[in-house]
């Protein structure tokens, strides 16, 4: 099998064995057998079954997910499981950390994980046990990103974490806007779990009450929450959309377990330590003849090359090995697996339709169907040959809403002969692997760009650019390496988010579990618009909702060669310097010094609006003048590259002085260093770069002087000691226009 250059640094890096930092596999061939070895060694007759194993694999006809390629056959301590929701965390400081470590047990062996952290009291709430506050979901969320990062930086890979909160949890508000504060929970994704009584209130423009424990918060305009959701992922993509009733509605196993919360990506809603494999079929690979009158997928290859992905994915239950005992016995006690696809806008461009054509969901309608059809026969052929999962009640099973979906034949052959697995299908993003295989278009998505530049993360967290050819396109020039491709070839920038949906909503219809699916949306579209998108959603059976809209805060993974190189791929060549600027100079005053700093920064205005170009910082004070200088440097060279550059206020404000902060306008400020990325936050608000709903460490004098010395009627109301930015002690007060400290006596007048 020949790789093209990104597919060959990927196989190095990510799945060829190694020995002591010595490669053991020469090929990707010799991957191929490993794995196909491994799960065979599950069968009474091994050697039966390796061969067929291999056959499956060859070519990428079928791509187990990375984690089996990566750990099976090598005798590891890792997980063969993608996907993980975590337990339910108890309400507890001992159960929250208790399940903290279980979080990092599981993503230390390759696992993503999900959580629910609903069951956790609001912020504010009493303690009976210590007299204190609750401080809220979102202050543990920051300790699991935190451990996540810290587990993730032992390696290239990169950990990930869904998190999700019901829409009725009276901290609703903080969690949907939560990563509008800079580099604050990078490591997981966001999704609210909408019910359909709140769809119900949102379409009546009715109350919402917010509860916890039973009791009724505070009560909130559905439609106003709703518009605060969805206006957030307008504007960062986040958060996502579960729509949680009809998931466990339609769950097969929803008589013997309740979902509230994901994988990472949302293909996979699990119960409580629930844990699923995936692989998806290459449809790309099974046309024959592509671009011709005559291309045609066999059904009969796609039925067969499903039946033995079954197989392969039920052994390799029994051959991973899990981070925790009891993800061990919830997967043995359903055997979930989650089958589906990669390849099908590729497939469709070689037979000539189009992503967006009814002609098109027709063709993908009879594919999942065929291949619904096979994984069940198959599961049935399991059960009779090695039992069926030990939850299954064939009558209760049957008579659940999602399995009342099948058709009669399959209903009769699990009546007759059983079921080896709870859960069979899913539509999973299959990023990485897809790539592996030569740039195949990823799932269910469109052909993204027929080439394109990709930034690939490098072992030292650094990204490189990577140039690839789409999988068909790079097949069609193979062939016909003078004509300009034809009018299949459309591009996820070519496509209404109508298109997504509908292609969405056909394929929902053949799967179990869920479907992982990004609408792309133009960065122009109206608010309006944009909140169709979800309406649609829901109105087509969608189990849940993700868009994404390109900003200047975002950045991408992905960047097509006409795009702006500093928007949409977040790194480029540095900007060329115009001979003016438009800038603004903040005066910060750092307690400790004796001379104020005066920072500038100046502003470019670029395809996606104005962002920040350069910096300078001046001072009478020369004892940081080198290292000033130095900064002002580093953070212009970043500035110019472009992309998203918020993380410098991250980093700069997380640096602590050992020798002691400062108090600034009531906030403790941990370091000069912090100090000067408040003022740069500060200013990236004004510009518009990030939200201006949410200032940062150094807030405006005379607003704020206004609202310590105003009520408000507008009369005058004392004013109650501040931190002295000297000692640190509440007793800063003003006497003759002065803030004075009656602890050591500092005075701004002086």
């Amino acid at each position: 099998m020949r790789l093209n250059a990104l597919s060959e640094r990927i196989w190095d890096q990510k799945y060829r064995l190694r020995q002591s930092q010595t490669a053991a596999e020469p090929d990707v061939e010799a991957t191929w057998r490993r794995v196909a070895r491994a799960l065979a060694g599950a069968e009474a007759d091994p050697a039966r079954w390796e061969g067929r194993f291999y056959e499956a694999l060859e070519n990428f006809r079928f791509l187990p997910a990375g984690r089996i390629l990566a750990g099976a056959g090598t005798g590891r301590n890792l997980t063969l499981f993608n996907c993980f929701v975590m337990g339910q965390i108890p309400d507890s400081l001992d159960g929250i950390f208790s399940h903290l470590r279980e979080a990092a047990l599981t993503l230390q062996q390759g696992g993503g994980i999900g959580y629910d952290f609903s069951p956790l009291r609001p912020r504010g709430a009493p303690v009976v046990a210590t007299g204190a506050d609750a401080s809220g979901p979102l202050s543990f969320m920051d300790v699991w990103d935190a451990m996540c990062a810290t587990v993730a930086s032992a390696g290239a890979r990169r950990g990930a974490m869904m998190a999700t909160l019901r829409c009725d949890h009276p901290d609703i508000e903080a969690f949907v806007t939560a990563k509008r504060t800079a580099g604050r929970l990078t490591n997981f994704n966001l999704s609210v779990l909408v019910t359909d009584a709140f769809m119900a209130a949102v379409a009546q423009d009715a109350d919402w009450p917010l509860r916890f424990g039973g009791e009724v918060w505070r009560t909130v305009r559905a439609k106003g929450l709703w518009d605060s959701i969805l206006r957030n992922t307008y504007e960062w993509s986040e958060p996502g959309v579960i729509f949680i009733d009809r998931i466990n509605a339609l769950n097969n196993l929803a008589y013997c377990e309740t979902i509230q919360s994901t994988n990472p990506c949302g293909e996979q809603p699990l119960p409580p330590y629930g844990a699923c494999l995936l692989g998806s079929v290459n449809l790309a690979a099974l046309v024959d003849r592509p671009f011709s009158p005559e291309a045609a997928l066999s059904l009969e290859a796609l039925d067969e090359l499903a039946r033995i992905a079954v197989r392969m994915l039920d052994n390799a239950i029994d051959v991973s090995r899990f981070p925790l005992e009891a993800q061990a016995a919830e997967a043995r006690a359903k055997r979930r697996i989650g089958l589906g696809v990669t390849g099908l806008a590729d497939a469709l461009v070689m037979l000539g339709l189009r992503y967006d054509s009814a002609a098109a969901r027709e063709q993908v309608g009879a594919w999942m169907r065929c291949l619904r059809r096979a994984a069940y026969l198959a599961s049935v052929g399991l059960a009779q040959e090695k039992g069926p999962y030990p939850l299954f009640d064939a009558e209760v099973f049957l008579a659940g809403e999602g399995p009342r979906r099948l058709d009669g034949e399959l209903r009769e052959a699990i009546a007759a002969g059983g079921l080896r697995n709870g859960c069979l299908t899913s539509i999973a993003p299959t990023g990485t692997i897809s790539l592996l295989a030569n740039n195949l278009s990823s799932g269910l998505e469109p052909i993204f760009a027929l080439e394109y530049d990709r930034l690939v993360l490098q072992p030292d967290g650094s990204r490189r650019s990577e140039r690839v050819e789409d999988f068909a396109y790079a097949l069609w020039r193979e062939g016909r390496p003078d004509e300009p491709p034809g009018g299949a070839f459309v591009t996820a920038a070519d496509l209404a988010p109508e298109a997504h949906l509908e292609m969405q909503a056909v394929v929902q219809h053949y799967v179990d579990a869920a479907v992982s699916k990004t609408i792309n949306v133009a960065r122009g579209v109206s608010f309006e618009d944009f909140q169709a998108v979800y309406d649609r959603a829901y109105a087509l059976g969608c189990k849940g909702c993700t868009t994404y809209r390109p900003s200047a805060v975002r950045g991408s993974v992905l960047s097509a060669e006409e795009a702006s190189a500093t928007a949409a791929s977040g790194a480029g060549e540095p900007r060329a310097r115009p001979r003016a600027l438009t800038g603004q100079t903040y005066k910060l005053r750092w307690p400790l010094s004796d001379h104020a700093l005066y920072v500038t920064l100046n502003d470019i205005e670029a395809e996606d609006g104005r962002r920040p170009f350069e910096i300078f910082i001046n001072s009478k004070n020369m004892e940081h003048y080198a290292w000033i200088v130095a900064l002002t440097r580093m953070i212009s060279a970043v500035f110019r590259r472009g992309g998203d550059v918020s993380f410098v206020v991250e980093e700069l404000k997380a640096v602590f002085d050992p020798r002691g902060g400062a108090w600034i306008d009531g906030s403790y400020v941990p370091s000069l260093l912090a100090a000067i990325g408040g003022v740069i936050e500060q200013h990236l608000r004004v510009i518009g770069f990030l939200d201006a709903a949410h200032p940062g460490l150094i807030r405006r004098a005379a607003n704020d002087e206004a609202e310590r010395t105003s009520s408000p009627a507008g009369e005058a109301s004392p004013r109650l000691p501040e931190p002295c930015p000297r000692c640190g002690q509440a007793a800063l007060v003003a006497q003759e226009g002065c803030s004075v400290c009656t602890a050591c006596g500092y005075s701004t007048c002086s």
